[in-house]
């Protein structure tokens, strides 16, 4: 697939030009009617519309390019204990990430304490104007009968296992769908190579028909950056910022540290890459990130550029990405333990060490598998805090800057996943001097 009509880095300056026509809408909108009627009837006739065909380009592909990579992949490493190799690495790195991610976010918040001295005032007036949509959010969780035994074990085996495969993938379950593929992959890989290699082929076929998807999707990138991002930024405006500009300059600051300090050290030492070189080749996935604020809609574009532009091989590439799309929230999980801790501090709740530790190990443990859409994790993060005797309501306090923080713990997310597939990748190439695959 050819790109030659496509500048990756015209990407990086949609983002930044539709963040301030977003703001500066927003800010010239606030005391004229006419002007506010103007920019809403653009954002919503125009920019939105623009946006969400691009992503829902993105989303076409997702299941038929996942299941083809991921079952060509499985069926070419030939056996499981290849699988089961790859599979523990993978799973090692994406408990590491996270877990660091955690740590990282509630020390922070314990040393700063943004939420500590908050003004009274500007919480009554953030309550009430977000109450409604913290309200919405809570209501998605199901309310019923104390859950016995016997319904948390069909709740977890629905989650990989459910009884309807195709209603799983139509809702876009990732779990599932991945769990069919490997196995799906580990039967053709068993068979002879009379039989196994025309299946391989045709699937190999439709993820390259999947891929000439996206490159065409790619080529309006730019224009639907721009607008994405312009949606996003002329609804809140810098005065919401200007309220919670410390809780959002932490948890910012905290993104560039596992951007920018974190995943290089992996880079260099574990993965043996340039970082800088490396970053600079996920440029433009990063933007992509940014702007559509979702995982799996990123996806596709972080198969294509590990495989074209990272070196990494499509067996890895199509084994890790989908796993981490699903599995490896890092960046929800550090923004889950800096919002109970900050909200736990505007309200006056004490959390002592032992609190933290199972804030700690809830956000590790919720993060995985929490939907790669935007504001998936927000339902799971009210439960967190109602663990640990922080009101979910309170939650309300940062729904204003969501989808700020939101676009950047996507970008920390899919890097994390794309670290973590070098990571991989650079295991497999030494074992692969011992050990000859088939």
């Amino acid at each position: 697939m050819s790109h030659k009509s496509f500048n990756p880095w015209s990407v990086l300056v949609a983002m930044v030009g539709g963040a301030i026509a977003g703001l500066v809408a927003y800010e010239a909108s606030i005391h004229s009617e006419p002007l506010r009627s103007a920019v809403s009837w653009s954002t919503d006739w125009i920019a939105y519309p623009i946006g969400q065909i691009f992503l829902r380009l993105l989303f076409f592909v997702i299941v038929p390019l996942v299941f083809s990579a991921l079952a060509s992949s499985v069926a070419r490493l030939g056996h499981l204990s290849a699988i089961g190799r790859m599979g523990f690495q993978t799973a090692v790195m994406f408990l590491l990430i996270t877990a660091f991610s955690v740590v990282l976010g509630m020390v922070a918040m314990n040393l700063v304490k943004p939420g500590a001295g908050f003004d009274p005032a500007i919480r009554s007036e953030l309550m009430e104007a977000f109450a409604g949509q913290a309200n919405a959010i809570q209501a998605t969780e199901p309310v019923g009968a104390a859950p016995t035994p016997l319904s948390k074990v069909n709740g977890a085996l629905d989650m990989v296992l459910p009884r309807n495969i195709l209603g799983a993938i139509t809702q876009l379950q990732m779990l599932p769908m991945i769990l069919f593929a490997l196995l799906f992959g580990a039967g053709i890989g068993s068979l002879d190579a009379r039989r196994r290699d025309p299946i391989v082929a045709v699937l190999d076929s439709i993820a390259e028909a999947m891929v000439w998807i996206v490159g065409m999707a790619l080529r309006m990138a730019p224009l639907a950056v721009f607008c994405l991002i312009f949606v996003s930024t002329s609804k809140f405006g810098l005065g919401l910022l200007s309220k919670l500009g410390l809780f959002v300059v932490v948890v910012l600051g905290l993104f560039l540290v596992q951007l920018f300090m974190f995943y290089p050290m992996l880079l260099a030492t574990i993965a043996v890459r340039s970082p800088w070189g490396f970053l600079r080749a996920c440029g433009p996935l990063m933007a992509t990130a940014f702007s559509t604020s979702s995982s799996n809609a990123t996806l596709p574009m972080a198969i294509e550029v590990s495989e074209r532009h990272l070196a990494i091989r499509p067996a890895v590439a199509s084994f890790v990405l989908p796993l981490g799309a699903t599995m490896n929230q890092n960046g929800t999980a550090l923004f889950e333990g800096c919002v109970v801790l900050f909200v736990a501090q505007v309200f006056g709740i004490h959390l002592d060490w032992s609190h933290q530790m199972l804030v700690l190990l809830l956000c590790v443990t919720t993060s995985m598998g929490v939907a790669g859409i935007p504001g998936g994790s927000l339902p799971v993060l009210m439960i967190v805090m109602a663990q640990v005797g922080v009101p979910p309501e309170g939650l309300a306090l940062v729904l204003g800057v969501d989808r700020l923080l939101d676009m950047g713990r996507t970008v920390v997310n899919v890097m994390g996943d794309v670290v973590t597939a070098a990571v991989v990748e650079q295991r497999h190439r030494v074992l692969d001097h011992d050990t000859p695959t088939r």
